[in-house]
């Protein structure tokens, strides 16, 4: 008697979809499917089905010039992206065919959002109302002016409102599209991206778009932005303005008035502000307060429960526990 065997069929691969247009940003298009196609790597089969669809099908030339393959828009998805642009914005939200199928598609889908300005065109579609969403820094009052009824997030690197992903920008992109990954397929899959793409680290979303160490980065000179990079490698030290002065080569009191100049905050300030930051992050590494407090050199879980609540609001422990899932 032959024996029958019977082969289980392969599970439908997730069908992300990137909407880009001429003029879109690259890096919105690009950084996202890199981390998508990173997942599918060294599995027995594709997790994701990544595709780029635009309102007329074929190459869209985006911002720096570099031509993208594409299929006109149409049918559904699991997961769908719109991405930003500054060039082509206007252009793709005059096409109503695109916002009406936009209109069509997001709300089948498992999640919907967008990367930088592309939250416009959800905005435009009505597919924003009522949610909490972010977007790139320098078009955060036009869009919340544009669409009272979007609730904008001008801090956050990404949002998550229900099954709406919306990241500020560009590089945050990456992040956003790290932390999809993770939702679908666990924390050890999305860290062996990050890894296998050398950053530097994994942000949460709730970092801010405007992080001390980035801003002082541009306004301040050489001598301090290279103090600025070992103040934050050294937070546990500490940071007084006698050891940064002597650090950068300079007499105290030449020291504090150049460094206030330079940053627009006081050395004291400024090392707080990092400290937090950093405490920011590391309480999504599940540390003690004790600990945490102990490597951001605020000495005692009780200081930093107040510096961190005079800043953010809200006790270290609450504001883990909300972003527990994050």
């Amino acid at each position: 008697m032959t024996k029958k065997v019977y082969f289980l069929p392969m599970p439908k691969p997730h069908c992300i979809r990137i909407l880009a247009y001429e003029g879109c940003q690259l890096l919105d298009v690009t950084g996202p499917a890199a981390v998508f196609g990173a997942a599918n790597e060294d599995r027995a089969a594709p997790f994701y089905d990544v595709g780029i669809v635009s309102p007329d099908g074929g190459l869209v030339r985006t911002n720096c010039g570099v031509a993208l393959d594409s299929t006109r828009i149409g049918g559904t998805a699991d997961t769908l992206l719109v991405v930003g642009g500054s060039a082509g914005l206007k252009a793709a939200l005059a096409r109503a065919d695109v916002l009406k199928w936009l209109r069509t598609a997001a709300p089948k889908a498992q999640r919907y959002g967008s990367v930088c300005t592309g939250a416009f065109m959800l905005a435009a579609a009505g597919l924003l109302d009522g949610k909490r969403v972010a977007t790139h820094w320098r078009s955060c009052g036009r869009l919340a002016d544009t669409y009272p009824a979007v609730s904008v997030d001008a801090e956050s690197l990404y949002v998550v409102d229900g099954k709406v992903w919306t990241s500020a920008g560009v590089t945050t992109g990456i992040d956003m599209a790290l932390a999809i990954v993770e939702a679908d397929l666990g924390a050890e899959t999305a860290n062996l991206i990050a890894r296998h793409f050398v950053l530097y680290q994994r942000r949460p979303g709730y970092q801010s778009q405007f992080s001390p160490m980035l801003q002082a980065q541009a306004t301040a000179d050489a001598p301090f932005a290279a103090l600025i990079d070992w103040m934050q490698h050294h937070l546990d030290r500490d940071l007084d303005v006698p050891t940064l002065a002597r650090h950068a080569g300079y007499s105290e009191r030449s020291f504090y008035r150049k460094f206030t100049e330079a940053t627009g905050k006081t050395p004291a300030h400024f090392v707080e502000d990092l400290r937090l930051d950093a405490a920011r992050t590391l309480l999504g590494k599940g540390l003690s307060l004790k600990t945490i407090a102990g490597q951001v050199g605020l000495k005692s879980s009780g200081r930093l429960g107040q510096a961190f609540e005079r800043r953010f609001g809200m006790a270290p422990s609450l504001f883990r526990e909300m972003h527990a899932a994050g």
